[in-house]
């Protein structure tokens, strides 16, 4: 299995990276600059830069892509657009690093994570444009799509436990009411979805168990 992952040097990209390479996978990281992977094999090149070319003979492409500042939030919506555009009419499969903010929090889907009360403010213009752009991938029926979404509290130094909870589009808690999961448990879900693939057009979300 061949795998390219975009963003690979951030924090979430990393662990994802060095989870497939650990699994003995065919890992290719897309970085910006100089490879700080675990995969040997590496493309230098900004994601808006991609072309359909760069991507080809890949089995899945996962999208590590994240962006904080406000003046930057609706890249989120513009890169996945951009991976949707040219992995468009592929058989390639395309995984999303997901948030947690557009998860529901009720049986009828009709108040988000982000809705409610006790969310903090600062994180709602990222929780909002994370979530616009799922809206915008649930369009696309060109692209084999799975968004995953971690759990609310989302550690990126947590401890690697190698077991998680498989959920859907609800906010889902563990055995102890905790909504929680490190990077590492999230990179080992990721790497579960990109070999099995089970949830083509789909978003998905993961608790740590």
């Amino acid at each position: 299995m061949k795998i390219a992952v975009v963003c690979a040097n951030g924090k979430s990209g990393k662990l994802i990276t060095k989870e497939a390479v650990d699994r003995g996978l065919d890992v290719t990281a897309i970085v910006r600059g100089e490879n700080k992977t675990a995969a040997t094999k590496a493309v230098s090149k900004d994601l808006f830069d991609l072309t359909a070319e760069d991507l080809k003979g890949y089995d899945v492409v996962i999208d590590a892509f994240g962006a904080w500042a406000p003046e930057v939030l609706a890249l989120h919506g513009k890169s996945l657009a951009h991976l949707c555009d040219i992995l468009s009419g592929t058989d390639t499969r395309l995984l999303v690093v997901g948030g947690a903010g557009s998860l529901y929090v009720n049986p009828e889907h009709t108040m988000q994570v982000m809705d409610t009360p006790d969310f903090p403010e600062m994180f709602k213009p990222l929780a909002s444009a994370q979530g616009k752009a799922l809206e915008e991938l649930r369009e696309r029926s060109d692209v084999k799509w799975t968004f995953i979404s971690p759990a609310g509290d989302f550690q990126a130094d947590g401890e690697r436990t190698g077991k998680y909870i498989l959920a859907g589009e609800e906010l889902t808690l563990n055995a102890k009411g905790e909504s929680v999961i490190s990077y590492a448990d999230y990179a080992i879900a990721m790497i579960d979805e990109a070999t099995e693939g089970n949830h083509i057009g789909q978003r998905i979300s993961v608790v740590r168990e």
